[in-house]
């Protein structure tokens, strides 16, 4: 079984919303949130409470962090990255919070016309909404979910900022949120903040949830009140089939070579190979600029390492510069074992198994035709 969250988005949500609902869902979740809050180095400005609330009936959880007097400006979006990338937060926490930052920076430099490393943030990046996100990349890596939305109230009216009184919802928000379904219920106020929905663009939710049994269920609620609807999020659980499909996260490294031979670069994609962290190396031949014959060359590696083999390929390689990004990947579950002296890779697959012996493990064997036997010999071995 493999799980699925469904967000139903009653009143709206925010970046405590979403901790809220998430935590009441998931209670076990919250000793590792405030060790990622402690390790991300926030809690020398922050202290986090969760409460039980009513909102207009309803009981739910809420979400509070109480913020120092004497902690500082973090307002700059250069100083959140740094912040970020040298606190001691986990590698697969520290790449979601810096994607759902990067999303919430790119729309303000878009509203405000500015390079996104000029990006000066107001509302949303002092210490409790970058103690929301962080909390929220937090709760996305243990829940290890796909997403679902409801269509989401958009809100009406004006809302005061450190611009002056800008429409509801926010400039920065209706960028957020180009694709998601939207409704007016009547109920004005700010609905979905620009938190909630860097959060939402992240989670690149689908609109409907899969069929599959209802499982756990929790309410997160808002700091403010609406008249006539309770101001909460709630989460859905269903547990589908497809136990056989994992998703994480990995680092996509994309570079050209028009300047080096053909011995060359086979030698160095071998030691790009053996590089700790890479997954896999891909070449390409094409034509590029001045009709220029060139390889172009995609490496995928681990996150943590992402620094180190991004050296490698200026060691080993020519290139001036490469491309980096972090992307999901769904990838089939596999287990190893040996069986008759040979290593057996099988794929789990919704189909059904697939058996493979290890490609390594048949090199020695000196033709073609002794490899393909051996493989079938031991591949039908095992499946009996």
């Amino acid at each position: 079984m493999s799980r699925h969250l469904h967000l139903d988005v009653l009143g709206g949500i925010s970046g405590d919303m979403f901790l809220a609902a998430m935590l009441d869902t998931f209670p076990n979740f919250e000793p590792i949130l405030r060790q990622d809050i402690s390790d991300a180095g926030l809690d020398f400005a922050v202290g986090l409470t969760v409460a039980t609330v009513k909102k207009a009936g309803f009981r739910a959880s809420q979400v509070t962090f109480k913020i120092e007097t004497d902690a500082p400006p973090t307002h700059h979006w250069s100083n959140i990255k740094k912040f970020i990338n040298g606190s001691n937060l986990r590698d697969e926490v520290k790449v979601i919070t810096l994607d759902i930052f990067t999303h919430l920076a790119s729309a303000e430099a878009q509203c405000h016309g500015v390079e996104i490393d000029a990006v000066h943030f107001h509302e949303v990046a002092d210490w409790d909404s970058l103690a929301d996100i962080v909390g929220a990349a937090s709760i996305i890596e243990q829940a290890a979910a796909t997403w679902s939305v409801s269509a989401l109230p958009l809100g009406s009216g004006r809302v005061k900022t450190q611009h002056g009184w800008i429409p509801v919802p926010a400039p920065a928000t209706t960028l957020l949120l180009r694709g998601f379904e939207g409704y007016d219920d009547g109920v004005s106020g700010e609905r979905i903040t620009p938190t909630g929905a860097a959060i939402l663009k992240y989670l690149e939710p689908a609109k409907e949830a899969p069929p599959g049994s209802v499982g756990k269920t929790g309410i997160g609620a808002g700091q403010k009140d609406f008249p006539n609807v309770a101001n909460i999020l709630r989460v859905l659980e269903t547990q589908t089939t497809g136990d056989d499909v994992q998703q994480d996260m990995v680092c996509e490294i994309a570079f050209e070579i028009d300047d080096m031979t053909g011995e060359e670069l086979a030698i160095s994609v071998e030691y790009l190979c053996e590089t700790e962290g890479v997954i896999d190396v891909g070449c390409r031949q094409e034509l590029g600029k001045k009709g220029r014959n060139r390889t172009s060359l995609r490496i995928l590696a681990l996150p943590a390492q992402q620094d180190s083999v991004i050296r490698a390929c200026f060691i080993q390689t020519s290139t001036l510069g490469v491309r980096f990004s972090m992307v999901r990947r769904k990838i089939l579950r596999r287990t190893s074992e040996t069986h008759a002296g040979w290593p057996i890779k099988t794929a789990i697959r919704p189909t059904g198994n697939t058996i493979k012996v290890e490609s390594d493990a048949l090199a020695p064997l000196l033709s073609l035709a002794e490899r393909r036997k051996q493989a079938r010999e031991s591949e039908g071995l095992r499946d009996a």
